[in-house]
């Protein structure tokens, strides 16, 4: 696989907002989060591919630790609505999907694969003040992040 570039948005760096359409059948912006709870943006290729179905399956088995943790998993994907709708009918999903059909979120983060025109798979934890703490992208998308290490980061936000 050839190198991917790294994310334009990097700790330290107060996140970008987003304001993108969920499958609740709202909109879900960022800033709304702010100051009231941490947020793990969770950038993944496709929905109904193996790899980001086991990943957006253990974000709804484990959302309870998540929300004990007092953060907002935001899984995002560039298919449509109706599509991540579908989705997450079929695996019983707790979490809801964002829509960033239009590529705005994945090129703000930086994290667009332009040649495939989908995400690869990017981790982005974002504390209550709208600071990136943690970044990380998948050297291959094959790949995704668990549960106990992304608890690992986290954890790192609560001391």
């Amino acid at each position: 696989m050839a190198e991917l570039a790294p994310p334009i948005v990097m700790p330290g760096d107060t996140a970008p907002d987003l304001s993108l359409a969920s499958t609740s059948g709202g909109t879900v912006t960022l800033s709304a989060f702010r100051n009231e709870r941490h947020v793990l943006l969770a950038f993944f290729p496709l929905a109904f591919t193996s790899t980001c179905t086991e990943e957006v399956c253990s974000f709804s088995e484990d959302f309870d630790q998540f929300m004990g943790k007092g953060v907002e998993v935001l899984p995002i994907s560039v298919d449509a609505t109706p599509s991540l709708k579908a989705y997450k009918k079929a695996y019983s999903l707790k979490v809801d999907l964002l829509s960033d059909f239009k590529r705005v979120a994945s090129r703000a983060y930086g994290v667009l694969n332009e040649a495939k025109f989908y995400s690869n798979r990017s981790y982005f934890l974002i504390d209550k003040a709208g600071i990136v703490q943690w970044v990380h992208t998948e050297d291959h998308n094959g790949v995704h992040r668990t549960t106990a290490d992304l608890m690992e980061q986290i954890d790192k936000l609560n001391v």
